[in-house]
């Protein structure tokens, strides 16, 4: 129900706001009609006004989006909704102003430009505010408001009330709490212990109980709900596994059975779709720029040294997925040999080989590692699918033999060819819990538009020639 609520309450805000947007277009219209009648600047065409319209609306929705008010929260001061607006309405203006200085169209008077830009921050403004002060002071207090009863221990209770007061809503009431152990009785914020749960209900007005439990196996949670459901009172349930800080946990159904997800990673089916198409358009990209220099890399490495064009490995990927790693060779044939040798030399502490004047790397190796060149046949393991273009470095298949079970939480997404790590300046790390708490941040806190930050330092940094091995 809460939730449906946020849907509802955002839909009909984002309709309005839309609207708003086409009467300050044709408020400002109108002015500039009015000033035409007395000379002073034509009207816009038909055309281009129209497409004034649309292009503000939906970059005004775009971003009031992205400055959270259209969010699951419920608005903030009036003076931060104010000034998000006013940013949104800076922002569409000169995205609009841009675009006539780009296209110039004919009859785009400045007068038309500077009144759209007034009258949708007024419209806006104004409209937000009311709705604000309605949600704020007014839904949660009136007599239609759901009535939520809570059912657990102080900490839980507290936390579930917190998160009540901050969610958008068009009117819920906690009536009270009641305890999970009758020695927490006594506090002035509960109102019983769960035993008097039917004479509670009968008592006062409830409209849905939440059970925000800590999982103690002596509570009969089965014969409350039973209670509730005899009684005709909705019932929600905070799963006992949830800790404050904790937004891991989810909620899927499949035809019809309800899930709870403990999710390992930040991922969902939004992202990965947007972070398959990003990966598909750039490993194309990068596939045609690695034919373009095949011909003569290929020639500079069989010329430097004998041996095959590409390096080829096995190396562990997504949960422990075997893929074959493409490289250009930047190492003489028998690599693997000597580094069993160079071993007690490694500069890693840690699970990861390193070695920073490595005598396997061929000179024309070290020219391929220092331009990053020797990474575009991974493009070919981006476009199977393998490989993504931001995640964290494969590992080899030994180096994961020796990992400990929190070091696998690094292979819990697809490798990438450039990631956290490596914009971080991967030649001073030389801790491998840091490279792993580095691959964790970015599993922890993806975002999409975080995978283009960390392409654009990539490039940055190879341009620089800088961190590369």
């Amino acid at each position: 129900m809460l939730q449906q609520q946020v849907y509802i309450i955002n839909g009909v805000l984002m309709g309005l706001d839309a609207i708003f947007v086409i009467v300050a277009g044709y408020s400002a219209y109108y002015g500039c009609t009015f000033g035409y009648a007395f000379g002073v600047e034509p009207i816009p065409e038909h055309f281009t006004f129209l497409a004034s319209i649309i292009g503000v609306m939906f970059i005004n929705n775009y971003f009031l989006g992205y400055w959270g008010l259209y969010g699951d929260k419920a608005p903030a001061r009036l003076t931060t909704v104010a000034f998000s607006v006013l940013k949104v309405v800076l922002i569409n203006f000169i995205f609009l102003s841009a675009t006539v200085f780009l296209f110039q169209p004919a009859y785009y008077p400045r007068l038309f430009l500077i009144l759209f830009s007034v009258f949708t921050f007024v419209y806006i403004a104004l409209f937000r505010t009311l709705s604000t002060l309605y949600i704020v002071k007014f839904a949660g207090s009136g007599a239609r408001s759901r009535k939520i009863l809570i059912v657990g221990d102080r900490e839980r209770g507290q936390a579930v009330i917190h998160a009540l007061q901050k969610q958008l809503s068009w009117g819920h009431d906690v009536v009270g709490r009641l305890c999970e152990k009758t020695d927490e009785e006594r506090e002035d914020s509960c109102l019983g212990s769960i035993d008097a749960l039917q004479a509670v209900l009968r008592e006062i007005p409830v409209d849905e109980v939440l059970f925000a439990l800590n999982g103690d196996r002596a509570t009969n949670l089965r014969e409350y709900l039973h209670i509730c459901k005899k009684m005709g009172v909705s019932v929600r349930i905070l799963p006992a596994l949830w800790n404050q800080g904790d937004h891991s946990i989810t909620v899927e159904h499949c035809q019809g059975m309800p899930f709870i997800n403990l999710q390992g990673e930040s991922f969902n089916a939004n992202g990965l779709l947007y972070k398959r198409m990003l990966d598909i358009v750039g490993g194309t990209a990068g596939f045609l720029m690695l034919l373009l220099i095949f011909p003569f890399v290929a020639l500079a490495i069989k010329r430097d040294s004998p041996g095959a064009v590409f390096f080829k490995q096995n190396r562990k990927g997504q949960h422990g997925r075997i893929f074959e790693l493409y490289k250009f060779r930047t190492m003489y044939e028998n690599a693997d040999e000597m580094k069993k040798e160079l071993m007690s030399k490694n500069e890693m502490n840690g699970h990861m080989f390193k070695l920073e004047n490595d005598p396997r790397i061929t000179p024309v190796g070290k020219w391929l590692r220092k331009t990053s060149l020797d990474e575009f046949p991974q493009f070919v393991n981006v476009l199977k699918g393998d490989m993504s273009l931001v995640g964290t470095r494969p590992p080899t298949i030994q180096e994961v033999e020796q990992y400990q079970p929190e070091h696998l939480k690094r292979i819990a997404a697809k490798p990438g060819i450039t990631g956290l790590w490596q914009i971080s300046g991967r030649n001073r790390i030389k801790d491998f819990e840091k490279v792993v708490e580095l691959d964790c941040q970015y599993l922890d806190n993806w975002h999409f538009f975080d995978d283009i930050k960390i392409l654009l330092k990539t490039l940055w940094v190879v341009l620089r020639r800088k961190g590369a091995s």
